[in-house]
């Protein structure tokens, strides 16, 4: 009998869709999906059993609710805010009997604020970007340009980063996301110069890591690119590249997990220094790039609700070394068939 998994984000071009992908050619899965919007690409997939819209205002209930009623026992998150949603939740879904496919609670609340992420990083040891909370532009201080500023919290990707090139442009940037209630970290841009990598690795519930993918990024193609200008690039949240083995980067991502207690899917997002990774983003969830790992041979999110259900640990899989590319799709949605 299929295993009911619901997908808990499906917005088009998103994580929701990739793990959608990841599963769809294994037959041991039922698969579901939700998401708030009524136009959320994912819901109108073929490849899901059934769609729901869910509430809002009571996302926790309704999603209960909807996992009781079509008995459902695993829930990923599609997105980072279902992620932090229902991993502050999590006591509430297993009084319910559903297991929430994701890093460990205290793990998404430490890397769901990057302030904190890089001051519990830094303690132990590992290489990051100089990173500042701002509270007013005056903080800012005299600092070498360019610098990162971006959000604290409350994003995944590049939402809402900006490169600043001078002190003007520092300060407006801060300003807009001050004046929009953020809090506002600035960080220190690491040079292009050595590459930027995406690395996902994948740790069972004890910790032990079931194995990595690393890709070097290219920035050919506008969807990965947030941001270019002659004192920098931002990438995107659309990571494409070249996956190969690139042991040396693999293991420095792995014992980023080991020192962060990560117990479940992590994505690191980082840039080399004389051969060090420096991280410049993290997010304890499965990532957009999960389909392309899967491509390459590595289908984390398989594995790690085969490890959750039948407390296996497969190591069996071979990379597929190449560029892996991506690109979007569209759909039509006649107006009677709007989910409601």
């Amino acid at each position: 009998m299929a295993t009911k998994v619901l997908i808990a984000g499906m917005a088009g071009a998103s994580l929701g869709t990739e793990i959608l992908k990841c599963l769809v050619d294994v037959s041991e899965y039922e698969i579901y999906g939700c998401d708030i919007a009524p136009l959320a690409y994912g819901l109108y997939s073929d490849k899901l059993a059934e769609s729901f819209v869910v509430d809002r205002n009571n996302y926790i209930d309704s999603i209960v609710l909807l996992c009781v009623q079509k008995g459902i026992k695993y829930i990923i998150p599609g997105g980072e805010q279902p992620m932090v949603l229902l991993g502050n939740n999590a006591e509430v879904l297993k009084r319910n009997d559903i297991v929430l496919v994701s890093n460990s609670p205290d793990v998404i609340d430490l890397f769901s604020n990057k302030e904190k992420t890089f001051r519990f990083l830094g303690e132990r040891g590992i290489k990051t970007p100089f990173t500042k909370r701002i509270l007013k532009t005056a903080d800012i201080g005299d600092l070498p340009f360019p610098l990162i500023v971006k959000p604290s919290s409350g994003t995944g990707g590049s939402d809402s980063v900006f490169l600043a090139s001078n002190l003007e442009e520092c300060k407006l940037y801060v300003e807009l996301l001050l004046s929009n209630k953020r809090e506002v970290i600035i960080q220190e841009y690491i040079d292009l110069d050595e590459g930027e990598f995406t690395i996902g690795v994948l740790s069972d519930s004890e910790g032990e890591i079931l194995g990595s993918v690393a890709m070097k990024r290219v920035f050919d193609s506008k969807l990965s690119v947030a941001y270019k200008g002659s004192k920098g690039l931002i990438s995107s949240g659309y990571s494409q590249g070249l996956i190969d083995d690139f042991a040396n980067i693999r293991k420095q991502a792995e014992q980023i997990a080991k020192v962060s207690g990560s117990k479940g899917p992590f994505n690191i997002q980082g840039r080399l220094r004389n051969g060090i990774l420096i991280p410049f983003e993290i997010n304890p969830r499965f990532s957009a790039s999960t389909y392309l790992r899967k491509l390459a041979g590595f289908n984390e999110v398989h594995l790690y609700l085969n490890h959750l259900i039948n407390g296996k640990r497969n190591s069996d899989w071979k990379l597929n070394p190449g560029y892996y590319l991506r690109s979007f799709d569209e759909t039509y949605i006649p107006l009677d068939q709007v989910k409601k």
